[in-house]
This record gives structure tokens, C-alpha cells and sequence, in this order.
């Protein structure tokens, strides 16, 4: 436990002087978020069965940025190899970097969620507050899963255009089981509870294996 805020701490630290994924990361959603909605101009009933979609996507996109700044920052002066070198579990720096990533995305989502309001009319049909489950489960799915294929893919030459590559086939389940479940909140078609499960699921089995797995992908040469 000491060693998991030692980590998240310093990376904390680091964002909070550069400003560097959070800054993309808003960049980038903001700009989807925009583009569609003059794209499609949609109603209020339009809205409520587009906007778990756009959301999601907004959301996978922006966070690549992220993702992808995860590790690059452990090569720089040999840092990765020196927290190789450390008694402290690995699974300790991996949750570290998993709950930093979804700190980061957590707080885009926040800022954009107004302006998504705003944007698209949005007003759910339905009681609301389950999506405080599924966005949540939804994005830590992504999250946990982005964390650890990023280091998979952190000595190799093009990481940037192998991390999406690897991870958007693994995210599809979750991702359509978060849009499924948003559009059936927004529009009180349906009950989300069984998308809501689903995600439970997803997230406990991945995290799991990220933590089992990690080990021997971060000590891989």
C-alpha cells in the first residue's frame, strides 16, 4: 500500500507541472464532442440514442493520449529499469498508473459533461443516476486494459499506432455493453442492470489478468 501512493503521488506530481494528458485529452473530446453535434444536429429523442455512443467514443479516443504518455515517461533516464530493480510489487506501480489514468479521464468527463447537456439537449427519460455505474465501470474497463497493453507495447517502435490497434478488439464487449446501457437509461427503453453486471464482470476478470500478467511484462526485455 505504501508503495501504490509513492506512485501515484509522484505521478500526480508530474501531471500537475506539465498539464499534458489532461490538456490533450480535453483538446481531443472536445473536438469530437463539437464535430457531431454539428454534424448531426439532433433532436432531443435523436440525442438520447446517440449520446451513449458519442460519449463513449469521446471517451476511448481522448483517452489514447493518455495512455500512451503512461510509460514513455518511466524510459526516460532509465526510470523503468530502476523501478525494475526496486523490492517493491510491480502490482503496486500498475494500480498506480491504472487509478492516475482514470483520475485524468474521470475529471474530462466531468468538464465535458455540461457541455454535452448543452450540445446535444440531452435529457434522460428515465432515472439518471445509474449512470454514475456505468460510466465509471465503463471507462475503468478501457482504463485497466489501455494501462497494461500500453506497457506490453512500450519498447516497440510505433507503441503509439500498436496501443489502439491491441486494445480496441479487447474493449469492444465493454464498450458496447456502456453504450447499450447509457442509451437504455437516456431513453428508459430498457433496464440497464444487466449491461451494468456485464461490466462488473469485465472489470473484475481484466484487472485480474492485468495484475497477474504484469509482472512478466514489465521484467520483458
Amino acid at each position: 500500500m505504501p508503495y501504490l501512493f509513492t506512485h501515484l503521488i509522484r505521478d500526480l506530481r508530474i501531471e500537475w507541472r506539465s498539464k499534458d494528458a489532461i490538456n490533450s485529452m480535453l483538446f481531443f473530446a472536445l473536438i469530437i464532442v463539437v464535430l457531431f453535434s454539428l454534424a448531426f444536429d439532433p433532436t432531443r429523442e435523436v440525442s438520447r440514442q446517440i449520446a451513449g455512443g458519442i460519449l463513449c467514443v469521446a471517451t476511448m479516443f481522448a483517452s489514447i493520449t493518455a495512455l500512451n504518455q503512461t510509460w514513455s515517461r518511466e524510459l526516460r533516464h532509465q526510470v523503468l529499469d530502476a523501478q525494475r530493480m526496486t523490492p517493491a510489487p510491480v502490482s503496486s506501480l500498475f494500480l498506480a498508473k491504472v487509478l492516475v489514468n482514470f483520475l485524468f479521464v474521470t475529471v474530462v468527463q466531468i468538464v465535458l459533461t455540461p457541455l454535452f447537456i448543452i450540445f446535444y439537449n440531452l435529457k434522460s427519460v428515465g432515472p439518471a443516476w445509474p449512470l454514475l455505474l456505468v460510466v465509471p465501470l465503463g471507462t475503468w474497463a478501457l482504463i485497466v486494459n489501455g494501462t497494461f497493453f500500453a506497457a506490453l507495447s512500450i519498447r516497440t517502435r510505433n507503441r503509439e499506432l500498436l496501443l489502439p490497434l491491441i486494445l480496441f478488439p479487447i474493449y469492444i464487449p465493454a464498450l458496447l455493453a456502456m453504450v447499450l446501457a447509457t442509451t437504455d437509461i437516456l431513453t428508459g427503453e430498457a433496464d440497464p442492470a444487466l449491461w451494468i453486471k456485464f461490466l462488473a464482470g469485465y472489470d473484475v476478470i481484466f484487472t485480474t489478468v492485468g495484475l497477474l500478467l504484469f509482472n512478466t511484462v514489465i521484467h520483458a526485455e
